[in-house]
């Protein structure tokens, strides 16, 4: 059954409604073929044929407006005329949205925003039907696709790219959709890249990297290309192989070039000069023979039967000339080698190894001696002497027993003043409370009594904070203090007879008394170090005689290794030490009697109690920033003492009664940055000259060599170390007023 439709112009309304009912009759029976033919028909009308044609519930907005015209000579079915109902509001610039079980109908402005299908690329949809696709690109970058497919997007359409999954979101109509999808399968493909991996033979592969990379630059610098990938060459020291990636025709040009760079030098061996940067070339140059001649020695081919094996036990006892040398040059901390290509490669890797730059430990040490003494004394001396019946006395002090010595032999000696005598018996006088009363007769009994009491009560704080700083497993000492003469032996010439002459003369030996720390610190992992320590405090005691002579001196010492970690607060040792003496001397007898007792008794009570702590603190200094922290806070440290403040002493710079101002440091920033610009013009020049250099043609290919000639010695530039700008202080440095 075949119903045409045609309109011209205005339908009568019955007729429209009429024939949607026929036409809904055979959509609905399966059967309806239409053939439309519209001319100048409003839009509104065939969205009103559509839907009952098609049973479709549509939403239209109130901005969809305009004449149609459709010329159709052929019948179409349900979906072929939906098809052509879709086609034509793309023709006006409206599309159809579904939303559910009704279809939007607004203009294509709003398509993106107001919804559309998310599908696989728009298969089995209408080919005008609105759609969101997101696809996955494997080889290229979506970024770079964006302006090329952009121009065959609609204006309403969107199209982005998603960099951090390689991805591009595509909303179009679903024919549009599955068009870039076929232009995008034929542009994202993998090409002709791949890694080619090239085992050198005789060059060294980080210098044959290092020629490649300054032809690439260079090439890069012609072609002003930005969308070529450009090819990626790295060294593998280990193997000795450098690995190429990019496409087939750049990788062929560098295999050429490596195919004539990695030819034999010679072969005696060539001769090179390393510059160290942080080791000591007289350390490193005996470790990296021994190790280069093990090398060779051991390397098979070398040498072979007996005489080969004589030529290398020659070579590792050093009886033979050899064909490895490592020499040290100290003025410029350089090595020169002389080797094999093979063994000039191992021994270049070590040096890479061993050349680094060493963390610095700064430990701080604290000795804290907190020492407090107590004493009293209290006693009754006394004598009776009668030189007709009786002589007694108790002398319970042994200061005063010597005291009367000296006034028995004062009176003994002939011509002795009685002004003399009572000086000397000064001599019974003692520290303290001194109370003394008697009676001296010719004829008769004397007597005397002397009391003595004395209390003392005395305090020492010690401490001393030594800090030093060292390099990883150097060791490091610090000596403060002061050298004391100590007498060892004298002559004199007492007894010398028959006119001789001979000179008295002392023997002195002087020792360091004071404080000295020495530490070997060994950075392990984990920030872990293990610190020798030898620590010895010294001082001379109170109370030791003048001069030279009996001199007493305390003396501390600690030798010890520990395992501390970074920052953390250990102890290292410590003393406690109590002592307590009561000594009492009385007269037997009379001294045990109740209250009367006192008076033939001395007594003397003595406490000392010392507590002597070690503290250390390490801490590891790999950074230029991490020294400077440590050295701005003793710097400021220093400096606030020398303003006074918190000191006791008086603040201010004027020195009163000479005049004049005191010595003060300068603020630590303007200390440190004070040749700052001169260091950032070397510097620039520094890098401007790298960057002539990194812009010079690069040398071509080294000819091959015979192997009758000898090879030229190669000598390689000292590298350029600019000296660092000064670097601020962590944030967590405290401030300083």
């Amino acid at each position: 059954m075949r119903t045409p439709i045609t309109s011209r112009g205005h339908l009568n309304i019955v007729i429209r409604a009429s024939l949607a009912l026929v036409l809904l009759w055979w959509c609905v029976a399966g059967r309806a073929e239409v053939t439309l033919n519209l001319k100048d028909a409003d839009i509104t009308t065939l969205i009103q044929t559509v839907s009952e044609v098609t049973g479709r519930n549509f939403i239209v907005d109130p901005r969809v407006k305009g004449k149609v015209t459709v010329i159709s000579s052929s019948p179409m079915n349900n979906s072929s005329l939906y098809e052509t109902f879709l086609a034509v509001l793309q023709v006006q610039g409206f599309a159809a949205i579904p939303s559910g079980d009704t279809i939007k109908i607004v203009p294509e402005t709003n398509a993106r925003q107001d919804g559309g299908s998310y599908d696989s690329g728009g298969e089995g949809l209408a080919i005008d039907e609105v759609v969101t696709h997101v696809y996955a690109i494997q080889n290229v970058s979506a970024a770079q696709l964006v302006p090329i497919l952009r121009p065959l997007v609609p204006q309403w359409g969107h199209l982005a790219a998603y960099a951090p999954s390689n991805m591009l979101i595509i909303s179009d109509r679903a024919a549009n959709v599955r068009r870039l999808e076929r232009l995008i399968r034929q542009i994202d493909q993998s090409g002709d890249r791949g890694i080619e991996i090239v085992r050198l033979q005789h060059a060294t592969a980080s210098e044959v990297v290092q020629v490649l990379t300054s032809l690439n630059q260079g090439d890069k610098q012609a072609q002003q290309d930005p969308t070529q990938r450009p090819v990626a060459v790295i060294a593998d020291d280990r193997s000795n192989s450098v690995l190429i990636a990019g496409d087939r025709a750049e990788r062929q040009k560098l295999l050429e070039i490596i195919t004539r760079v990695d030819i034999p030098v010679g072969e005696d061996g060539a001769t090179q000069v390393v510059y160290l940067r942080y080791a000591s070339a007289e350390n490193l140059a005996p470790i990296l023979e021994g190790y280069a001649q093990q090398v060779s020695t051991s390397s098979p081919g070398a040498a072979g039967g007996a005489a080969g094996n004589a030529q290398a036990a020659a070579r590792a006892s050093g009886s033979g000339s050899g064909d490895v040398r490592v020499l040290p040059d100290p003025d410029t901390n350089a090595l020169i080698i002389t080797a094999p290509p093979k063994t000039m490669r191992q021994v270049r890797d070590v040096i890479a190894q061993l050349d680094i730059r060493r963390a610095q430990v700064l430990v701080e040490a604290i000795i804290a001696e907190v020492s407090a003494s107590r004493s009293s004394s209290l006693g009754i001396d006394w004598a009776v002497f009668n030189g007709e019946r009786i002589a007694a006395a108790g002398i319970l002090d042994p200061t005063t027993l010597g005291a009367i010595q000296g006034l028995s032999q004062l009176g003994s000696t002939s011509g002795s003043s009685g002004a003399n005598a009572n000086l000397a018996g000064l001599g019974l006088l003692g520290n303290g409370i001194n109370v003394a009363g008697g009676r001296i007769r010719d004829n008769g009994t004397s007597f005397a009594v002397l009391l003595k009491a004395i209390k003392g009560d005395g305090d020492s704080n010690v401490l001393s904070t030594p800090t030093l700083v060292t390099l990883d497993n150097e060791e490091a000492e610090i000596s403060v203090g002061q050298e004391v003469p100590f007498l060892t032996g004298s002559f004199s010439n007492t007894g010398a007879t028959g006119g001789s002459t001979l000179n008295p003369f002392q023997t002195i030996e002087r020792k360091d008394v004071g404080l000295t720390l020495g530490i070997t610190p060994q950075i392990n992992e984990g920030n872990n170090i293990k610190l020798q320590l030898d620590l010895e405090v010294s001082s001379l005691a109170p109370g030791s005689g003048g001069g030279a002579v009996d001199l007493v001196t305390n003396k501390r010492t600690l030798t010890n290794t520990v395992s501390v970690e970074d920052g953390q607060v250990l102890v290292i040792g410590g003393l406690i030490d109590d002592n307590f003496n009561d000594t009492q001397r009385g007269v037997p007898l009379l001294s045990d009697i109740p209250l009367i007792g006192s008076l033939f008794r001395f007594r003397s009570v003595n406490k000392d109690k010392r507590n002597l702590m070690i503290f250390i603190k390490p801490a590891i200094l790999r950074h230029p920033d991490d020294g400077n922290y440590y050295s701005q806070r003793k710097y400021e440290d220093l400096r606030q003492l020398q303003l006074g403040t918190g000191t006791g002493t008086r603040a201010g710079k004027r020195i009163p009664l000479v005049g004049g101002e005191r010595i003060l440091l300068d603020p630590f920033d303007h200390f440190a940055n004070r040749d700052a610009e001169e260091r950032a013009r070397r510097q620039a020049a520094a890098a401007e000259d790298a960057a002539r250099a990194a812009k010079a043609p690069s040398p071509p290919p080294a000819p091959e060599v015979p192997p009758n000639m000898a090879a030229e010695p190669v000598i390689e530039a000292p590298p350029a170390d600019p000296l660092p700008l000064p670097q601020a202080p962590p944030p967590t440095a405290p401030a300083q007023p």
